[in-house]
């Protein structure tokens, strides 16, 4: 188990180190920002949706290795996903996290169980699901600011 858990902490250090997909998006159709006052994590998520597809996602900002890690492994597994699968991927996310089992959708998390490990430090949750509540409000066009709190 402990193997695991240093892959785990290496591919969480690796995406925060090297950020996937950050940066502006020209040709974004939908955008969110979220803040986690507890941690100063900020970020801003693009969106190009083309028929229920999500075409391209790119975010933006700053934050703890926890928040950036998981933004970017979530850009990654958004790409090419329709927004029902990003759905079902924010549910078995949010339920690894929070009772660490995943959910048994249709939409496997693979690399995404990276992310089980934060579980052990209930704090951190928050920056762990800042992007994926992010990415909630961008799909559904909410206006407001996402906060943890």
């Amino acid at each position: 188990m402990s193997d695991l858990r240093d892959l785990y902490q290496e591919v969480i250090l690796d995406h925060n180190r090297r950020p996937r997909n950050f940066g502006p998006l020209a040709g974004a159709n939908h955008s969110a920002a979220g803040f986690n006052p507890l941690c100063g994590d900020q970020l801003t998520l693009h969106l190009k949706v083309v028929d229920g597809v999500i075409e391209d996602v790119r975010f933006e900002g700053a934050g703890c290795a926890i928040s950036t890690a998981s933004a970017s492994l979530m850009t990654e597994a958004l790409k090419g996903k329709s927004e029902e699968e990003a759905q079902a991927l924010f549910e078995g996310v949010h339920a690894l996290l929070t009772t660490g089992h995943g959910t048994d959708s249709a939409v496997p998390l693979g690399k995404l169980e990276v992310l089980s490990g934060v579980r052990e430090f209930p704090v951190r949750v928050k920056c762990a699901t800042l992007a994926w509540h992010t990415l909630q409000a961008a799909l559904h066009d909410e206006n407001r600011p996402v906060s943890t709190e």
